[in-house]
């Protein structure tokens, strides 16, 4: 069987428990995390719309959007670590960039389990007990799925 882990911020553990359990010794484990790199272009969109195009580079200011893309890959791979460290088995990390929710499934594409911990009001059942991302991803997965609480 092969089992794809979604690691998210936040709710990762609960994720990586589930397959722990239940992946058996043959069956292949992949961790993926995705991140939009809309939001480093949110900051250097703003930097750009704040300070022109060029910016304010020969007084020594550089543009945000390249330390917030630094800042997610280190926190992407220190994350992916601790997954890895917790899962206690061999996993394949793959790190996607794009929409999450669509990364997210597209990673599914020959895969037989997606593992996701909720991500909503943990007051809720139902809808409001996922997130957006997490809803599309349920829909759309071409795999079955696994809705852990974290």
């Amino acid at each position: 069987m092969n089992v794809l882990v979604w690691v998210r911020e936040g709710v990762w553990p609960a994720a990586v428990d589930a397959a722990r359990e239940l992946a058996g010794v043959d069956d292949a484990v992949t961790l993926v995390h995705v991140v939009d790199p809309a939001i480093a272009a949110g900051a250097q969109g703003a930097y750009a719309g704040l300070l022109g195009r060029g910016g304010w580079s020969p007084r020594g200011r550089t543009d945000p959007g390249a330390a917030v893309t630094a800042a997610e890959t280190g926190a992407e791979e220190a994350l992916m670590a601790a997954a890895g460290e917790r899962l206690g088995r061999d996993a394949a990390p793959v790190f996607r960039r794009g929409r999450v929710e669509r990364e997210v499934v597209e990673a599914c594409a020959g895969m037989d389990l997606l593992v996701v911990a909720r991500d909503g009001d943990v007051r809720r059942a139902g809808p409001k007990s996922l997130g957006p991302a997490s809803r599309y991803v349920v829909d759309h997965a071409p795999c079955r799925v696994l809705l852990v609480w974290p």
